[in-house]
């Protein structure tokens, strides 16, 4: 206590105001008795200045320079005394050498944000700019932390009994036909009441497209052709990694939004409900050379990017610069982060975009072992935390079942999206690839050790076609994005089952919400982790564009009337959700062995196809089946029903002899998606199958049945 009061002493008076020396750690502005600490670092700047600005004020009214005595090695820390927290926000002034050949870009005329501020002002309300005039429109403010969390804590799901439901904030609830109170549309609170859907959906993790601060207004732009204004919607562009975006919240007028996020998080894990968070440490939103000076290009750009010899940025993300993240001074920035998130709003995982990106030296040379992907695994904060992939980046480096693991990092398996679409559209020399995703990619993850959790297995994303749009359109339809239709991906392994978007034709969307089903109902009984896109559920449909980035509008909005009108579709998405969770052998912690190591009588698992036992492996054969004994269920140490999936993929009907079960069980029907009429039935309430020998399966038709 003695030592407190001691520190808590001014020592010197600048610009009129009492301040000390300030503690180096933690960077960012900290509440300390009676004053803030004030924590920047530099390693090239000269000197630096603190501005302090009164909230939504355009000029400031103070500005403090740092004593040259108050920088300790690169970090220039200093307390001020006096200031009201809640009605201040704040920025720096750096100055020092401007040589962006040399890789320097001081600028004392520019105000900067604190990179690890918790909270950014001058974006408060979604599509509206700040209606003063300042010299930089992103204020840091300081956070005082009083959630009261209760008892909340991580859920800590294990990662093979995860179904991930992938969301963009906005889009959830925007639409008027959300049913909600205007005010909470497009917004966390807005999720919040919807909570009892995605409970009543089944799903048990939420993957949050980016809630971290960004410039929605960044290159916007008119439609050519509409005049609407195009947005950067989707936030792959972080302005502030510590801090929530504040148009995302109800109460972000107000500078709630910390709060309303961190009861979002309590909420959904009221409801056994985990967070994830997809994170964008690839690149930040200052661009390339002639992007905006927002942040880390005037703190010290050659040290937070990659630049060439010339002084250039890198641009491995596509966006412009790409973070030098293994850089100590960037990874420590990247843990610091993280570890914010996860201890500050208890944050279940990361979904890390383009993570390639993470394991590439200073110059983009991939890495063998990557000083940050190690430290993010071992890290004692994050030790529960799940970390997950995107094992690609824009610079061509492809990592899917090769990404630096340490027992530690899932991936999106994008091996899984392409085999499973094309499996459904009925491509040749697809059906030995389908039996490894089938069982978890175990070809792609096995020999490294590596579990079938490893898989993040998806067939659509926010990026690509929605699973309505999969079977209605054979190419991309992006015009609406001002770009010609020139961008997007054009090999999205499509069928639209007859006629190109929407048709009247009975039999061609008959067929459609069948191949919908079909995709749901391999989604969920293949091992490794499924993860569902937002709207899938319900047949949500994106007019064939498979690039929405930019449209804040019903192209990405999800309307909840589709509920109604596609009711059977959502219904069947629920039942294999709720079928996977109630059946541990669809949930294997390890990979199959192909043998009976239970003594049952039955491998682990085992392969079909019109003949039982008797697989057809050939490049023109669109039927597989397999068979899982539960005695296997969980490497043996549950106990689970037999399981047989059938797979008609070819556009004739064919009849399928189903394997024998030991004496005394019988085969069941949960689902059925070729059926005429009841399509799946309720977990304990299957009929029982007339006929055990066998059972014929209608042409692009998907078969479970429950043995016991």
């Amino acid at each position: 206590m003695i030592m407190e009061r001691i520190d808590a002493r001014p020592t010197h008076t600048q610009a009129g105001f009492k301040i000390r020396r300030g503690r180096p750690f933690p960077y960012g502005a900290t509440l300390v008795p009676n004053g803030i600490n004030f924590s920047v670092f530099s390693s090239g700047a000269t000197s630096c200045v603190l501005v302090l600005f009164k909230r939504r004020e355009s000029q400031p009214f103070a500005e403090i320079p740092f004593p040259q005595e108050f920088r300790t090695g690169n970090v220039f820390a200093m307390t001020v005394f006096g200031l009201d927290h809640e009605n201040i926000e704040y920025g720096y002034r750096m100055d020092g050498p401007y040589n962006p050949e040399a890789g320097d870009w001081f600028d004392a005329s520019k105000v900067l944000a604190d990179p690890y501020a918790k909270v950014l002002g001058g974006r408060e309300t979604w599509g509206k700019t700040p209606d003063w005039s300042a010299p930089q429109q992103y204020r840091s403010q300081v956070v005082l932390d009083d959630f009261d969390w209760e008892d909340d804590r991580p859920l800590e799901i294990p990662h093979e009994d995860l179904v991930i439901y992938e969301m963009h904030v906005r889009s959830f609830t925007c639409h008027f036909s959300s049913g909600i109170k205007e005010s909470h549309r497009g917004t966390f609170a807005g999720i919040r009441d919807k909570v009892p859907y995605l409970k009543e959906l089944g799903v048990n993790a939420v993957e949050l497209m980016p809630v971290f601060e960004f410039d929605e207004f960044e290159n916007s732009r008119p439609n050519p052709d509409t005049g609407e204004t195009l947005y950067n919607y989707w936030g792959y562009s972080t302005v502030g990694f510590f801090a929530p975006k504040a148009g995302y919240a109800a109460t972000g007028r107000f500078g709630m939004q910390v709060d309303e996020f961190k009861a979002l998080v309590k909420e959904l894990h009221a409801n056994g409900i985990e967070v994830i968070l997809d994170v964008v440490f690839n690149h930040t939103a200052e661009g390339n050379e002639r992007g905006p000076t927002i942040s880390f290009r005037g703190l010290d750009n050659k040290t937070y990017y990659m630049l060439t010899p010339e002084g250039y940025y890198y641009n491995f993300s596509g966006c412009g610069n790409t973070l030098n993240c293994n850089n100590p001074i960037v990874r420590n920035f990247v843990l610091d982060c993280l570890r914010y998130w996860a201890a500050e709003y208890h944050i279940d995982g990361f979904r890390f975009d383009l993570a390639a990106i993470l394991g590439r030296d200073p110059w983009g040379a991939p890495l063998a072992n990557p000083p940050l992907l190690e430290t993010l695994a071992f890290d004692p904060i994050l030790a529960k935390c799940k970390l997950i992939a995107e094992a690609w980046d824009a610079g061509g480096l492809y990592q899917v079942g090769s990404f630096p693991a340490y027992g530690r990092w899932a991936e999106w398996n994008g091996k899984f999206r392409d085999c499973v679409r094309q499996f459904l559209k009925g491509d040749a020399d697809t059906i030995g690839e389908m039996a490894q995703r089938l069982q978890g990619s175990p070809d792609l993850y096995a020999p490294a050790g590596r579990v079938p959790a490893t898989s993040i297995n998806f067939i659509t994303a926010h990026d690509g076609f929605t699973i309505a749009d999969l079977v209605s359109f054979n190419q991309k339809h992006n015009e609406a994005n001002g770009e010609w239709n020139n961008d997007g991906d054009n090999d999205n392994h499509s069928w639209n089952c007859g006629a190109e978007g929407w048709t009247e034709d009975a039999g061609i969307n008959a067929l459609r919400s069948r191949q919908m089903k079909n995709a749901i109902a391999l989604l969920m009984v293949s091992q490794g982790v499924p993860m569902l896109l937002m709207g899938d559920e319900m047949g949500r449909s994106k007019n064939g564009n498979n690039n929405t980035y930019c449209h804040d509008n019903e192209l990405n909005w999800l309307n909840w009337d589709l509920l109604n009108a596609n009711q059977s579709l959502f219904q069947f998405a629920k039942h294999c959700i709720n079928f996977r969770l109630a059946h541990p052998v669809l949930r294997s912690d390890q990979h199959f062995q192909n043998r009976d190591y239970m003594g049952s009588g039955y491998a682990d698992i085992t392969w079909h196809g019109t003949q039982a036992w008797n697989a057809d492996w050939s490049n023109g054969s669109h039927c597989l089946a397999f068979m899982l004994c539960g005695s296997h269920a969980k490497s043996g140490r549950v106990q689970d029903d037999f399981i047989y999936v059938a797979m008609n993929m070819h556009w004739q009907t064919q009849w399928f002899d189903v394997p024998g079960l030991p004496e005394g069980k019988q085969w069941y029907i949960s689902a059925n998606t070729g059926a005429d009429e009841t399509d799946h039935f309720g977990l304990n309430h299957e009929p029982l199958l007339d006929d055990q020998k066998g059972l014929l399966l209608r042409d692009r038709s998907v078969v479970v049945l429950v043995g016991r």
